[in-house]
């Protein structure tokens, strides 16, 4: 023992003289024995240092030192043996205490942590790490030391004792694999930071303060176990000792407020602040935790990001606290802060910022699906947000009216988000769905994104579930069927399986139950059809007979036949849909027969053949061949009952030629989709009935008495029966050419016979002959129907047989049709002869249309004849007046383009001149067809093709401009990305019709026709027609490509014009200037780094995308280079164009004025050096900007104030009240500060507007004869003589009188 002294005090001595770290053996020596904790020990060292004139203190020097400098296990070997002889009995602790020792200690346990650790056993890395099992003795040392020693007179130590002891939790993670000893090490720290809570240490609500402020980083971790730790400890200790204690209690309600202040912007951090402040909360008392809502409120009006936060923590707090919707409240909680949290929730939706409104939307979302299990909670939410009127004729306010607008929002989050609350608030909508949000949503299952047509999807079939509706079920129809074409194979398969599980899953359950049900007694003749119509609705509910008869829609059913052969393929339809199929067919007859009606004016329920029809080519076993034969006999029963073979005929007869019967026409449907089940089960026929069948077929074919639909069925069925029943592929087809050939020698005969008395009746049209009797000439106009229908069908059957078979001679046939497809033209004229000849186009339009049609099938058979004819099928196309022919010829057009892609290429554009038909149905078949054929690149976009589908995005058909812009921002941006950039500057041109570019010197013929596809004039609706479609290009054109679009409207377009090369004396080249500086003004245009950034990105990642920060990057890239260019190119074009316009005086100064200003208001701390060539110039700008910027902001301040008026009509005008005019709505006031930057430049305009209004009421007085009042009635300023005193009138009467003279005023718009 004697030696250890010695050697310490040898080394005491030496380091007093030159100062430096302890060694550490005596390190190890000196803790060896104040570790004994023997007084008697560190009493003779003390004394012995007492011998030698040490002090106790002499040891502090050395001991900061090593606590300073060497590796980790020695510093904190210094820093444990400070406080040990702190520890040590009877120690000076006064004397021996020190901050700037106290701080070195400190400062070692921050530095140690920069080290990875070591085995502590490892001697050969112990000057590289350390062990972290150190760590414990000493932080329990401090903790005892912290009882002896009082930090109040020391407040630096006591804020660095807490700062460091908060960090060590966080940068011990990586030192620490095992959880045990890492939960120790952070229950040690949380011991010391509880230990300075005492009142001996200062303060407590200042001490307390510190160690939240030190905590805040560790609890706002993502991800981490330090934050569990710090929220464990903030909320088992520091709260449960605030509810003991006012002066922590203090600090503790601010500390969720001090966490808002500091949560992060990015979204996953900014979810587990959330989560950290509502677990703060949640354990505060319910006072503390009303007090934090208010601020919530409160905070709900501030910069963009509180508003983000706000939203994010209002339905947290819903959800945790008590009674949130003041049920349990008194006068109905008319004021309660749940109302009042819901109230900032819905104003968000409309915030400025996309992401506080598609939060606040989806919030909204969750909170109503939270709420919407409890029946008082549901009530109180439907009064709160206006959903007592859904579907009824008052469902203006409220929430349904919010949702119309935001689910046409501009950014695809928000739209999401709507539509997201849309399918959660359905539970609330009570009897029905609101029709505007309804279309809306099957707006939205055809938006661009797929994460938004997933959405819209999921939310129409979630009100289809709900409500049986029958408009609920016809817009779902209308939307979802359709998404079976969709380009996103995820979402053809959510389609099938919805219509699966949603049609014909609910057609099978109730078709089966249905059969069960017993037939109700037969009631009154009055009223039969209603109270049929309503036996069947009983009989099926759940919109069964809505389902039905919505796929006989023209545009559902095509997509249904798809997703019935789809579902087909992969074997997901079972046989229990056309077993149900069959028995409401079975179920409607005999309702039909218990009324007592005829038979022969029976239909099936609208749809159920059509589905029988499609789902039997894949459940051929599952229909019941005797019921077929029922069917079968049952309408030609019904036919031949008539006594005419078709109801066709029959109306025609009857001098109905275009409104058919709606059962006539119910009657031919049905025939015709039972033949088609019956081709579909023909397999499974017996040899007798199925030969029957076809006898029967063929024979009423050879009459030429059907409707086209039906000739069509009969010939497919026919030729199905007959492959089907022959014994070998031959057979069957000797057995079809046989009796294809027959009907065509029949037809022909019809044909020869037609034309020949065509020709007689032409020839006797030219004579003058007296009029016949009445009675004879209704009989001649009768005979002449019959014989005109028999040779439209006729026609119409050669048309048929050419494609069931493509190999059967027509040369016959050929002829016939060629005289009458070219009668109006090859006609001899007969000069001599009184009277004009009547050509078979004008006697018989319906034979020159069906003629048309059959020549174009068997050009599609016959490759020899499709020469031939092609060019009359264009001639006509442009000739024809008939919007039905050009329609079918167009249909006919594409079909070559199919088969004969090099003979159909060349007259692309002649076929595109039908984009600017004047029939809307002719514009958009054209479309159709032409975008179908593009996308399968049977023609391509070049030339002036893509130009003239430009004026589709602004035709006057709404159904048109939807498709255009679905090709537009659809198909084409992912197909041909560069087309918008590459023909961008040709369609200015094109559009203005200028023909002042090199690219556009065409000859007189195209120029006429590119009249027809220009928007000329300069008149607001042209204009506004041409900015639509280059804002919908802009839209398409990454970054780069709009950099590149603006050099290369400045060099083709400004650039020319300040050259002279484009002539601004030419109406249309002024506008393609106008146009061109209107566009580069254009917010689309226009590339900030910081342009959409959160919004984009969260656009990104719900599709999936994981570029978001690539994307971000490289825009900021293409936004400098942006402003190098304008710079270097652009701003010298504009100056010498400015030049340019100022010498001629032209119109167009302004627009390019206004152009600059809008380029140049993103560097307005650099326009000295931007234009540095033109100080005229600088200066005419900035001031445009500034009068620009106060229009603006007035123009704001105004429609604010008028938007509050509108919601208080009893406030008094503006201006016109006592005292300065105040805006007393918070939410406009802060929605006046987000808008103009800031509630300093809100509060100033609010006060120049309300100046301004003042003046002109006063102004407004005066001019209407009111005199002004007496100077001594008016209080406030008092007038003082030039003497001192008060004016009492001492002045001259004349002056006074002529002070009151009134005067008129110009008080300008509003005089």
């Amino acid at each position: 023992m004697e030696e250890t002294y010695r050697r310490i005090i040898t080394e005491v001595e030496t380091l007093n003289k030159n100062p430096q770290p302890i060694s550490e053996p005596t390190l190890e020596d000196l803790q060896s024995l104040f570790e004994d904790d023997t007084e008697e020990v560190i009493h003779n060292l003390f004394d012995q240092l007492l011998q030698k004139n040490l002090s106790p203190t002499s040891l502090l020097e050395p001991l900061s030192s090593s606590m300073d400098s060497g590796p980790p296990h020695l510093t904190l070997l210094a820093s444990n043996l400070y406080l040990s002889i702190l520890l040590t009995p009877n120690s000076p602790v006064l004397m021996l205490f020190t901050p700037i020792v106290f701080l070195s200690l400190l400062r070692s346990l921050r530095r140690c942590f920069k080290y990875k650790h070591t085995g502590f056993n490892n001697n050969n890395n112990k000057k590289r790490g350390f062990d972290y099992r150190l760590l414990f003795p000493l932080l329990e040392n401090l903790y005892l030391v912290l009882c002896k020693v009082h930090l109040h007179r020391f407040p630096d130590s006591l804020k660095s004792l807490v700062q460091t002891v908060s960090e060590i939790p966080v940068s011990a993670l990586e030192f620490y694999d095992n959880l045990g000893s890492y939960t120790r090490l952070t229950d040690l720290c949380y011991k010391i930071l509880s230990g300075v809570l005492r009142p001996e240490h200062g303060n407590e609500t200042d001490t307390a303060v510190q160690v939240l402020k030190a905590l805040t980083p560790s609890i706002l971790l993502f991800k981490s176990q330090a934050r569990t730790c710090a929220l464990r400890f903030v909320r088992e200790h520091m709260i449960v000792v605030a509810k003991g204690n006012a002066a922590v209690r203090k600090a503790i309600v601010y500390l969720p407020r001090y966490l808002v202040s500091r949560a992060p912007e990015r979204s996953e951090p900014r979810a587990a602040a959330v989560e950290s402040i509502m677990e703060v909360v949640r354990a505060m008392e319910l006072e503390d935790q009303i007090g934090f809502v208010e601020y919530v409120i409160k905070l709900s009006q501030g910069k963009a990001n509180l508003r983000l936060l706000a939203v994010d923590l209002i339905p947290m707090l819903l959800m945790a606290l008590p009674d949130p919707l003041g049920l349990n409240a008194e006068d109905e909680g008319k004021d309660w802060w749940g109302l009042r949290c819901l109230e900032v929730l819905i104003n968000r939706c409309s915030d400025l910022n996309a992401a506080s409104r598609a939060k606040a939307l989806s919030n909204v979302a969750q909170v109503l699906e939270y709420f919407s299990g409890d029946v008082r909670c549901r009530d109180r939410l439907k009064e709160i947000l206006g959903f007592r009127n859904a579907g009824g004729g008052n469902s203006e306010g409220g929430l349904t009216a919010l949702l119309r607008k935001r689910c046409m929002d501009e950014k695809a989050n928000v739209r999401k988000s709507a539509i997201l609350l849309i399918a959660k608030s359905t539970a609330l909508f009570g009897g029905s769905v609101d029709s505007v949000l309804l279309k809306t949503m099957g707006i939205a299952c055809s938006d661009p994104l797929v994460s938004i047509r997933k959405a819209a999807i999921s939310a129409l079939s979630e009100a289809f579930r709900k409500f049986s509706d029958e408009c609920v079920i016809i817009e779902w129809l209308h939307s979802v069927p359709c998404l079976i074409t969709d380009n996103e194979s995820s979402i053809q398969e959510e389609c099938q399986s919805l219509f699966l599980e949603l049609v014909l899953d609910r057609l099978s359950i109730m078709g089966a139950a249905g059969s069960a049900h017993s037939i109700p007694p037969c009631s009154s003749a009055d009223g039969q059809m209603s109270s049929l119509n309503r036996d069947m609705e009983s009989v099926f509910p759940g919109g069964v007979l809505f389902i039905l008869k919505g796929l006989c829609d023209s545009e559902v059913m095509p997509c249904i036949k798809k997703i019935c052969m789809s579902l087909g393929k992969k074997k997901r339809l079972k046989p229990a849909i056309a077993v149900a199929l069959q028995n409401i067919i079975k179920t409607s007859e005999s309702l039909w027969l218990t009324y007592s009606m005829p038979i022969e004016k029976w239909t099936a329920p609208a749809g159920t053949w059509l589905l029988l029809s499609e789902v039997s080519s894949f459940l051929p076993k599952a229909v019941d061949w005797d019921f077929l034969h029922h069917h079968w006999q049952l309408l030609d029963k019904s036919d031949l009952d008539n006594g005419i073979e078709s109801p066709f005929i029959q109306s025609v007869v009857d001098g109905e030629l275009e409104d058919i019967e709606s059962n006539s026409a119910a009657w031919a449907r049905d025939r015709v989709c039972l033949l088609q089940t019956i081709s579909n089960v023909s397999v499974e026929l017996p040899p007798e009935p199925a030969a029957e069948l076809a006898h029967n077929l063929l024979k009423r074919l050879e009459e030429f008495s059907m409707h086209s639909t039906e000739v069509n069925a009969h010939v497919k069925a026919l030729r199905t029966l007959c492959k089907r029943k022959a014994l070998t592929p031959e057979e069957g087809d000797t057995l079809v050419l046989k009796w294809v050939n027959q009907l065509l020698s029949k037809a022909l005969r019809i044909i020869e016979t037609y034309i020949t008395e065509a020709s007689d009746t032409s020839k006797a049209s030219s004579f003058l002959t007296p009029p016949s009797s009445l009675g004879r000439k209704e009989k001649k106009r009768s005979a002449t129907s019959k014989a005109l229908l028999r040779v439209v069908t006729a026609v119409y059957t050669v048309g048929s047989l050419a494609i069931v078979s493509p190999s059967v001679e027509l040369k016959g046939i050929t002829p016939l049709l060629h005289t009458i497809i070219t009668s109006g033209s090859s006609e001899t004229k007969q000069k001599k002869l009184p009277g004009p000849p009547v050509t078979i186009e004008k006697l018989a339009p319906s034979v020159y249309s069906q003629a048309w049609l059959t020549m174009g099938k068997i050009c599609l058979a016959d490759e020899d004849v499709a020469k031939r004819y092609i060019p009359l099928f264009v001639q006509e196309l442009e000739k024809n007046d008939c919007a039905a022919l050009r329609n079918n010829i167009i249909v006919m057009m594409a079909d070559f383009c199919v088969r004969y892609t090099a003979l159909v290429d060349c007259y692309i554009s002649k076929i595109t001149n039908c984009l600017r038909d004047p029939c809307e149905v002719v514009r958009r078949q054209t479309f159709i067809l032409l975008s179908k054929l593009l996308q399968r690149d049977y023609v391509k976009w070049r030339g002036l093709l893509f130009l003239r589908f430009l004026l589709c995005l602004v035709d006057e058909s709404k159904k048109i401009r939807q498709l255009a812009d679905f090709l537009f921002g659809n198909i084409l941006k992912a197909k041909a990305p560069l087309l918008a950039y590459n023909s961008f500057v040709e369609a200015i041109f094109v559009l203005n019709d200028c023909h002042a570019h090199a690219g556009h010197s065409e000859s007189q013929g195209s120029r006429s026709q590119s009249r027809i596809f220009s928007i000329r004039g300069n008149d607001e609706k042209s204009r506004s027609q041409r900015m639509h479609i280059y804002v919908s290009l802009l839209k398409q054109m990454a970054p780069e490509h709009l950099l590149a679009t603006s050099a290369k409207l400045c060099a083709e377009i400004l650039a020319a014009a300040s050259d002279g090369l484009l002539n601004l004396d030419d109406a249309t080249g002024q506008s393609v200037l106008q146009d061109a500086l209107q566009i580069l003004s254009c917010k689309e245009i226009r590339i900030q780094s910081n342009r959409g950034a959160a919004a984009d990105t969260t656009e990104m990642e719900d599709e999936g995308g994981d570029g978001g920060g690539t994307d971000a990057a490289r825009r900021k890239l293409v936004a400098q280079v942006a402003k190098k260019s304008l710079i270097q190119n652009a701003i010298p074009i504009f100056i010498e164009l400015k030049r340019l316009l100022e010498s001629k005086n032209s119109p167009l100064t302004g627009c390019l004025m206004e152009c600059l200003r809008v380029l140049l208001k993103d560097y307005k701390n650099e326009i000295d050096d931007i234009l540095v060539a033109d100080k005229q110039l600088q200066k005419e700008l900035i001031y445009d900007m500034q009068k620009y910027e106060a229009a603006k902001a007035k123009s704001t301040v105004v429609e604010a104030v008028a938007t509050m008026r509108k919601s208080n009509p009893y406030r008094s005008p503006l201006g016109c009240g006592p005292g300065i005019f105040i805006l007393p709505d918070l939410d406009v006031n802060g929605r006046l500060a987000e808008q103009l930057g800031s509630a300093q430049k809100a509060a100033s305009v609010v006060g120049d507007v309300a100046a301004a209004a003042r003046v002109k009421s006063v102004l407004r007085d005066v001019n209407r004869g009111m005199s002004t009042p007496q100077l001594n009635s008016i209080s406030k300023p008092k007038l003082k003589s030039s003497i001192g005193g008060v004016s009492r009138g001492d002045r001259p009467l004349d002056v006074l009188q002529s002070l009151r003279k009134r005067q008129t005023f110009d008080l300008g718009e509003d005089n």
